[in-house]
C-alpha cells in the first residue's frame, strides 16, 4: 500500500508543478494536454506495479521477467501515444512531446526508486535467514 501512497505524493507534486507553471506563464511551457498526460502516466504507474505485484505473488522467480515486460509494455504503449499525437495533430507537436518525455521520465524515475527499495528489503530479509 506504501507504494500507491508515494504514487499518489508524487501525483500530487506535479500537479502543483504543472498548476504553477501554467499560472506564471499560461501555456507557454505547458501543454494544454499535461492533464491527461499526467492521468495516463499515474494510471499506467499504478497498473504496471499492480501486474508485477500479482505476478510475483503467483511466481517470485519470474521477477526479471514481469518488471522487463511491464516496461516494455510502458515503452511501447507511450511510443503509441506520442506518434498518434505527432501524426495527426497540427500544432504544438514538440511541446507535447518534451511534456510527455518529462513526465515519463519523473514516472519511470519513481518506478526505478520503488523498486529498488523493495528490492533492499528483500535482499536484507535473505541476509538475515
Amino acid at each position: 500500500m506504501s507504494f500507491f501512497r508515494n504514487l499518489l505524493v508524487l501525483s500530487l507534486v506535479v500537479v502543483a508543478i504543472i498548476g504553477g507553471l501554467i499560472y506564471s506563464t499560461g501555456y507557454d511551457l505547458v501543454h494544454p494536454y499535461a492533464w491527461y498526460m499526467l492521468l495516463f502516466f499515474a494510471s499506467i504507474t499504478g497498473a504496471t506495479f499492480y501486474f508485477i505485484r500479482k505476478g510475483i505473488g503467483e511466481d517470485a522467480a519470474s521477477f526479471q521477467l514481469y518488471y522487463f515486460g511491464s516496461s516494455v509494455f510502458r515503452v511501447l504503449i507511450c511510443m503509441f501515444v506520442v506518434f498518434f499525437y505527432v501524426y495527426f495533430a497540427t500544432e504544438r507537436e514538440l511541446q507535447f512531446a518534451i511534456n510527455f518525455f518529462l513526465i515519463y521520465f519523473v514516472y519511470t524515475g519513481f518506478e526505478i526508486y520503488s523498486i529498488l527499495s523493495n528490492l533492499r528489503r528483500i535482499s536484507k530479509k535473505q541476509v538475515s535467514e
